[in-house]
C-alpha cells in the first residue's frame, strides 16, 4: 500500500500539490484513479465520514482496493472526521491510509487535547493524521459549518502547538473557506501560510482546503508557500451532476454513469493540470512509496 506521508514529502521536496478529490460514489472513485493514472499524477481519494455511515465501509474498500491496484500512487484518506466515535470507527474499518482528526468544532484547549488522543490512535494503527487548527469557515456534505463558531485564522503560535500533538499534515485557516467564497470573493492571506510553513518546517506537511475556486496563479502561489495537499470537492462532483440532470431518463444507465464518469476524470485531469503544473509525472514504474521514506525513495520529479 502506498505511505501517504511518503506521497506528501515527495511533492513537498519537488514543489507540486497533491490533488485530494472528495468522491462520494464509485464514479468519483473511478474517475481519480482513471485521471491519476493518465497523467501519472499521484492522488489521493477523499471520503467524508458519511461515506461509513452510509454504507458501512463498502464504499471504503472499494476506494482501498481501486488505490492499491492503480499504477500510481493513490492513497484513501478520510476528511473532516469529527467526532472520537466515527474517527476510531474509520481507523478500525481498513481502508484508510489517512483521517483528518477535525475536532477545530472544540474550543481551542479541548480541540488540543482530543486530537492528540486520537492521532496516537491513528498512529498506532499505522494511521495518517491531518488537523485543522483555527477555523475554515463554511460547511460540506455531512460536515459541521463552523461559520456560527467564530472564524479565527491560524497563527505560527497555534500550528506550534498542533504539530506538538504528533500529527503529519496541518489544515491551516488563512482565508480560505469551505464551500462559497460570497461576495467579498477570494481573499487569502499568503504571508500568513508562508509564516506557519517557517514556524513548522519540515515537521508537517500543509493542505489546502476550499480551493474549488482556485485558478492556477493561486494554486502555484499556495504551493510556492508550502502547500502539499491540495482538497477538491465541486469542481469533479459538478460533472456527475451535470451529466445526471441531463442525461437521466433519456439514455440507458449504463450509458449515463459511464458517462458521468469519463466527464468527472476529464476534471479531474484539468485539477492535476493546474496543481502539478509540468513538475511531476510518474514514469514507469514507479517509485516505492510503500514502507520507505521519501528521502529514501526519490531524488528526481522527472524519473519519480
Amino acid at each position: 500500500m502506498p505511505n501517504p506521508r511518503a506521497i506528501l514529502d515527495h511533492a513537498h521536496t519537488h514543489h507540486y500539490g497533491v490533488p485530494a478529490m472528495c468522491c462520494y460514489n464509485l464514479e468519483g472513485i473511478l474517475a481519480t484513479v482513471r485521471a491519476a493514472e493518465a497523467k501519472r499524477s499521484p492522488a489521493m481519494i477523499l471520503l467524508f465520514p458519511w461515506a461509513v455511515h452510509y454504507a458501512n465501509g463498502l464504499l471504503v474498500h472499494a476506494a482501498a482496493e481501486a488505490a492499491s491496484t492503480a499504477s500510481v500512487p493513490i492513497a484513501v484518506h478520510m476528511d473532516h472526521a469529527q467526532t472520537p466515535e466515527i474517527i476510531r470507527r474509520a481507523a478500525d474499518i481498513g481502508g484508510f491510509d489517512g483521517i483528518m482528526v477535525d475536532m477545530s468544532h472544540y474550543e481551542k484547549e479541548e480541540n488540543l487535547k482530543l486530537t492528540r488522543e486520537l492521532v496516537a490512535y491513528c498512529h498506532e494503527r499505522g494511521i495518517a493524521t491531518e488537523a485543522e487548527p483555527g477555523r475554515i469557515e463554511g460547511g460540506e456534505d455531512g460536515v459541521a459549518d463552523t461559520a456560527d463558531l467564530e472564524g479565527m485564522l491560524t497563527t505560527p503560535e497555534e500550528s506550534e502547538e498542533f504539530v506538538a500533538t504528533g500529527i503529519d499534515w496541518l489544515a491551516p485557516a488563512f482565508g480560505n473557506v469551505h464551500g462559497e467564497y460570497g461576495p467579498r470573493g477570494i481573499q487569502l492571506e499568503y504571508d500568513r501560510l508562508l509564516s506557519i510553513r517557517e514556524k513548522v518546517g519540515d515537521r508537517v506537511r500543509l493542505v489546502l482546503h476550499g480551493a474549488d475556486p482556485f485558478d492556477k496563479e493561486i494554486f502555484q502561489k499556495c504551493i510556492e508557500c508550502g502547500v502539499s495537499k491540495i482538497n477538491i470537492n465541486k469542481v469533479l462532483n459538478n460533472e456527475f451532476v451535470r451529466v445526471w440532470g441531463e442525461k437521466a431518463g433519456k439514455a440507458p444507465l449504463t450509458s449515463v454513469i459511464e458517462e458521468a464518469t469519463d466527464a468527472m476524470q476529464k476534471a479531474v485531469e484539468k485539477c492535476i493540470n493546474r496543481v502539478i503544473a509540468g513538475y511531476c509525472r510518474l514514469h514507469t514504474p514507479t517509485p516505492d512509496l510503500t514502507l520507505r521514506t521519501a528521502k529514501e525513495s526519490m531524488n528526481n520529479p522527472f524519473t519519480l
